[in-house]
């Protein structure tokens, strides 16, 4: 009986140590992150440039009230493969927004050389690495082999976060926690930011929750990777160097070694 109680004593802790046993992180809610198709994703995809100022605009009109992009400059915006805003109105678009000179240390107006305004509140997270940070499924032993092959990435976390609220609402310790399916945990302290017809797109798409989630989700990811479409064409070229390569090594090996294979020996 003794020996009975001690093995069971022991077994115990084993059996946590395997996970074999519940527990509340076992327990806790898994996030459901929705594969969004995007038209960046794969080798061959690429921003879509009326999207990037879709998500632009949901940001300046929405986001921007807590959140910042400290590490892009307004420069950016005018760039090829980006939201290619014309040099006009990204000029105009940097001079709506106040930033802190340097060296007189007082307000003006941001010149294109600037940077985004820093997040306002001091809990709400910059934006300019989201995409990047975040990820909706990592795949086995975190290899990121789903994000190649399904595109579970940041984009889709971010997205599937603004469009996922429940509409139930607690509080703990004060603070008031918004149900999300995509949040792990399933609860977070962001209110809902988005409701259908909040902004007004000028080229006329429907502005659903569904659709602004994936503008600004797309944008976000420009902010995070804005040489992204340079860095697929520069792999392309590359790959198919190698081929060549390959072929040109292939058919030189038999050249070279054709006279001493194959053929038969002499008396």
């Amino acid at each position: 009986m003794q020996a009975k109680t001690i093995l069971v004593r022991l077994a115990g802790p084993a059996l946590i140590a395997l996970g074999l046993v519940a527990t509340p992180a076992m327990a806790a809610e898994e996030p459901e992150i929705t594969d969004f198709s995007f038209s960046f994703e794969g080798p061959f995809g690429r921003f879509d440039q009326s999207q990037l100022q879709r998500g632009l605009q949901v940001y300046t009109e929405v986001c921007s009230a807590c959140h910042g992009l400290k590490f892009v400059t307004f420069r950016t915006l005018a760039d090829p493969g980006g939201p290619a805003l014309s040099e006009e109105a990204m000029r105009a678009f940097a001079a709506e927004h106040t930033v802190t000179d340097a060296t007189t240390g007082e307000d003006r107006p941001a010149t294109p050389t600037d940077h985004f305004p820093m997040s306002s509140l001091p809990n709400a997270p910059d934006l300019s690495l989201m995409a990047k940070a975040r990820a909706g499924f990592h795949g086995p032993i975190g290899l990121g082999i789903n994000q190649i092959l399904f595109g579970m990435g940041g984009p889709e976390h971010i997205a599937s976060i603004v469009n996922d609220f429940t509409g139930e609402e607690k509080e703990e310790a004060g603070v008031t926690l918004y149900g999300n399916h995509a949040f792990p945990g399933g609860w977070m302290a962001m209110a809902p930011p988005l409701s259908d017809d909040q902004v007004e797109y000028a080229d006329g798409t429907p502005a659903t929750v569904e659709q602004m989630g994936e503008d600004v989700a797309a944008f976000l990811m420009w902010t995070a990777e804005p040489h992204l479409m340079a860095r697929k064409q520069a792999g392309l070229v590359a790959v198919l160097f190698l081929a060549l390569l390959c072929v040109l090594l292939y058919f030189t090996n038999k050249k070279i070694w054709s006279p001493f294979k194959g053929g038969k020996k002499r008396a």
